[in-house]
């Protein structure tokens, strides 16, 4: 892909919400990265994108499976493949990030956009994972600085919520 072809679209995004624009840049850069390494989804070796993105959502969920994907496959079965072979398998899996980084980044950016029930999703695997509340809070005051109070205080909601159900709801640490 041409250099200059590549941000192309982000000038049409002038307008929009600052946490859109923060995940366009993040899944051109993400794709940028994939088509300079050769990404194509079969990694020699590791099986299919399938495969991996299997792998991923057990690894994720301890062998729970995911509720959302599963009723995805019924209605919207490509649109479930294309999560488990692209989201989980091409990108999920990908060395270079730890599980607990992962999952702390994308709640940040879920914070960001304000898409609460995929926030309380890796929110659950956050915890299961080792995240401790206090790294979930932690990620909630940093939303303050990039998506705004008004998105911080819905993503404050839903991690509640998550450690709520998950017995770990009180206590905690204050904002400096």
């Amino acid at each position: 892909m041409p250099d200059r072809h590549r941000f192309a679209f982000l000038a049409r995004l002038r307008s929009a919400d600052p946490a859109l624009v923060l995940a366009a840049i993040y899944v051109s850069a993400t794709f940028s990265v994939a088509y300079a390494q050769g990404v194509t989804g079969n990694q020699p070796g590791q099986g299919t994108p399938r495969e991996r993105g299997n792998v991923t959502m057990d690894k994720l969920s301890g062998g729970a499976g995911q509720p959302v994907l599963n009723a995805l496959r019924k209605d919207f079965p490509p649109l479930a493949d294309a999560i488990v072979d692209y989201s989980l398998g091409d990108v999920w899996s990908r060395p270079g990030l730890d599980d607990r980084t992962r999952q702390l980044a994308a709640i940040a950016a879920f914070a960001a956009q304000g898409n609460l029930q995929v926030l309380k999703i890796h929110a659950g695997y956050a915890l299961r994972l080792g995240v401790t509340p206090e790294e979930l809070k932690e990620v909630v005051y940093l939303t303050t600085v990039t998506a705004g109070f008004p998105r911080a205080i819905d993503a404050a909601n839903a991690v509640r919520e998550v450690l709520e159900a998950a017995g770990q709801g009180k206590g905690g640490v204050a904002p400096r």
